[in-house]
């Protein structure tokens, strides 16, 4: 259960289509797309040219890639509501989770590569087909290149709200140059202990990482506001897999977001963990989640005080 947050026009922030219409946005494209020439726009620090089309550990050059984009109708339910989350799932990933759920597009690089223009259309076929909000997934790699295309949609008309669909695994300074341009953040808190974050994607620092890029986005857009009709319109949506055998990551997390971030938070508590991908070697991590493991997971949200769960 959840309540809402109403939006009011005194809560309203200006967004991207101000920030176009001042050529901010323009702007911040042409910024972020110079960092491309020794990229460390993520906590990975890779140095490399991708201007060149250098590639470090995201596999990902000067342009972006796209392994599908649609209405889609698994997200949560305040980003679907009646014509669906307009996802544009980016193929490579910079975490790289060993037990990913799109192996195939994350380690494997299925997709293909498209240009501003090419990723503008999908932007504005999505939005035509009547999609409540353009859902950038795992988009951490490929800032400079949603930018740069949201110049072109912005000219085009696009208006709808922008979600930053993440790993959490982001840097601060990269978050800020999305001030004003994203409309909800919607970041995936996986891992509390360093030997879970090694062992599942050799991110040591992915706790550290996390807690300061989600603050930083709570400080952006603050709890999730809702329209009367119960569809997102800016905030944070936090969500959580709960993994098979580690209640304590979990518990950690969840009073994390507690304490520190807000009660208000509206927290997804996922279920659907299930091995695949490299992970199936692991004693603990290679079985699925037991039943049992997520209603723990959600009696404790509900114990640490948080309000807006979501399971």
């Amino acid at each position: 259960m959840y309540f809402k947050v109403r939006m009011t026009e005194k809560t309203r922030r200006h967004r991207y289509t101000d920030l176009h219409k001042q050529g901010i946005l323009k702007q911040r494209a042409v910024e972020l797309a110079e960092e491309l020439s020794s990229c460390t726009l993520c906590p990975r620090n890779c140095g490399v040219n991708r201007l060149e089309d250098e590639k470090g550990i995201c596999k990902t050059g000067r342009k972006a890639m796209v392994s599908s984009y649609s209405a889609h109708f698994g997200e949560e339910k305040p980003l679907v509501g009646r014509y669906g989350s307009g996802t544009i799932f980016f193929t490579n990933c910079n975490l790289l989770c060993n037990f990913c759920q799109n192996y195939d597009i994350s380690h494997l690089g299925r997709g293909v590569e498209v240009d501003d223009k090419q990723l503008a259309g999908m932007m504005m076929e999505l939005q035509e087909r009547g999609c409540h909000n353009i859902n950038f997934v795992t988009p951490s790699h490929v800032v400079p290149q949603i930018i740069s295309a949201l110049v072109v949609a912005a000219g085009e008309g696009l208006t709808v709200p922008l979600v930053f669909n993440t790993g959490a695994y982001d840097k601060v300074s990269t978050l800020k140059s999305l001030q004003g341009i994203i409309d909800i953040y919607m970041p995936d808190f996986k891992f509390w202990t360093k030997d879970l974050s090694i062992e599942t994607c050799n991110a040591s620092d992915y706790r550290e990482v996390a807690v300061k890029a989600i603050n930083e986005m709570h400080r952006q857009v603050g709890d999730l506001e809702l329209t009367d009709a119960g569809i997102a319109r800016r905030g944070l949506l936090v969500r959580h897999l709960v993994m098979p055998g580690y209640p304590d990551e979990t518990r950690k997390i969840l009073r994390h977001i507690s304490d520190s971030v807000s009660k208000n938070t509206y927290v997804n508590i996922m279920p659907q963990y299930y091995p695949c991908g490299e992970i199936l070697r692991s004693d603990k991590l290679g079985r699925a989640l037991r039943p049992a493991e997520h209603r723990e997971a959600i009696d404790y949200a509900k114990t640490v005080g948080l309000q807006r769960i979501d399971y």
